[in-house]
């Protein structure tokens, strides 16, 4: 759940920094004690973001290891994610 000012990571958009973006598709939308749930999205919800960038998260690190077969397997993964900023809910 974001309100207005909250900075978000998502996974990566196509989007460059600076650049407002509208999410169309919400799901839940809650004013204080006035909640609306949507079967699958609201109609007619919007949230209005600016991308603040793009990065790569930190490393994380997969490691397998089976003990009697002397099998060790170590990889790395950098995911991509685009930081923004809730400007907007409408």
């Amino acid at each position: 759940m974001v309100s207005s000012g909250d900075k978000i990571k998502i996974e990566k958009i196509i989007a460059e920094p600076e650049q407002e973006v509208y999410f169309d598709q919400v799901l839940l939308k809650a004013d204080g004690g006035n909640v609306e749930i949507g079967r699958p999205v609201i109609d007619g919800a919007k949230v209005k973001a600016k991308v603040l960038r793009q990065a790569k998260d930190k490393k994380k690190i997969v490691f397998r290891y089976h003990s009697k077969n002397r099998y060790t397997e170590k990889k790395g993964h950098r995911q991509l994610f685009t930081e923004v900023e809730i400007l907007e809910i409408k």
